[in-house]
């Protein structure tokens, strides 16, 4: 069975590819490289470049390599950058996904894995979100992922499809320092940004309710979403009839100020305290989701810790910024 990765060439979709491959099966990419790069595809492993809203390429691709699972991570995901283009994010998004189903229904695919996001659930007033917490998107990007699970489940059980949802929350880390994330966009790597640059990392507020104030998160290691993804398709596979949607998390809530600091100690910028700045519209005090389903599901539970994340983050960072 050939399970085909679209945005496989990127900061995930790699590491996804790579373990997908350590557990033997077989894979191609689809991947039209405005933010991946082939370099980060495991040897062997074939690519096409090209559109997910190019049904012509997505054809010749499914056909020409007998795929029949799908694991679909390609999409725009920038919360402020969905509020200023949502016409773009829903397009790139919800449009992309539904012509990558239709071509998976025309060509027989069996299996179908989602790359969601926690942005589906906005700010939830829970100390643990469960997959039956009300999802309140609050930006056209966490929206685009919601209609995207909605796609995903009517289309599966029209067509046969067994489907996996996958909630991702704060990514981090690399499998390798070659594999870091080379995006500026997430704490981590916005706090090695200021910090080589000899400027204090930003706090966006310190008056919430929560133990030292800042917001606290949910960080989980590339190599655990990855090794979720394996166990997605996995489950996929044995069961036709599976729909699934689920958290990948770690169940353990981090604040901001200590993950900081955690950075700061890991990449040797310890003496600059962090400047705390105003509150960011939108930001909810605590996301930390439940890990409980995914492990009752696919027996599945995060294996790397915060600090074991951050140290390989940082050696990619210092690759691409010598």
């Amino acid at each position: 069975m050939t399970w085909m990765i679209t945005g496989g060439a990127g900061y995930i979709g790699s590491h996804v590819a790579a373990a997908l491959v350590a557990g033997g099966h077989r894979v191609v990419v689809l991947d039209d490289l405005s933010t991946g790069d082939p370099a980060r595809l495991p040897a062997g492993v074939p690519l096409v470049r090209g559109s997910i809203l190019d049904r012509a390429v997505l054809d010749r691709a499914l056909r020409g390599h007998e795929v029949r699972g799908i694991v679909h991570i390609a999409a725009k995901k920038q919360v402020g950058e969905s509020v200023a283009r949502p016409l773009w994010y829903y397009r790139e998004n919800v449009e992309g996904l539904r012509t990558v189903l239709e071509a998976a229904v025309e060509a027989r695919v069996r299996s179908f894995v989602f790359s969601s996001s926690a942005a589906v659930y906005g700010m939830p007033d829970v100390d643990l979100v469960t997959e039956r917490t009300p999802c309140e998107p609050m930006s056209p990007y966490g929206e685009t992922k919601l209609a995207g699970e909605w796609l995903v489940a009517a289309a599966g059980r029209a067509h046969g499809m067994s489907t996996a949802s996958l909630r991702y929350f704060n990514v981090a880390g690399a499998a390798s320092p070659g594999l870091g994330d080379p995006g500026v966009f997430n704490l981590v790597p916005m706090v090695f940004d200021r910090l080589s640059r000899g400027l204090p990392p930003l706090v966006f507020g310190d008056d919430y309710p929560t133990p030292d104030g800042t917001c606290v998160r949910d960080y989980v290691h590339v190599e655990d979403v990855a090794s979720a993804h394996v166990a997605a398709a996995r489950r996929l596979t044995e069961d036709g009839d599976a729909h699934l949607v689920l958290n990948i998390g770690s169940g353990e809530g981090v604040s901001v100020a200590e993950m900081v600091g955690i950075i700061q100690e890991v990449s040797g910028h310890t003496g600059t305290a962090p400047d705390v700045v105003a509150r960011r519209p939108g930001d909810p005090a605590r996301v930390v989701a439940s890990a409980e389903s995914i492990g009752k599901e696919l027996g599945w539970s995060a294996a790397h810790g915060v600090r074991e994340m951050v140290t390989s983050a940082w050696a990619g960072w210092q690759l691409r910024h010598p």
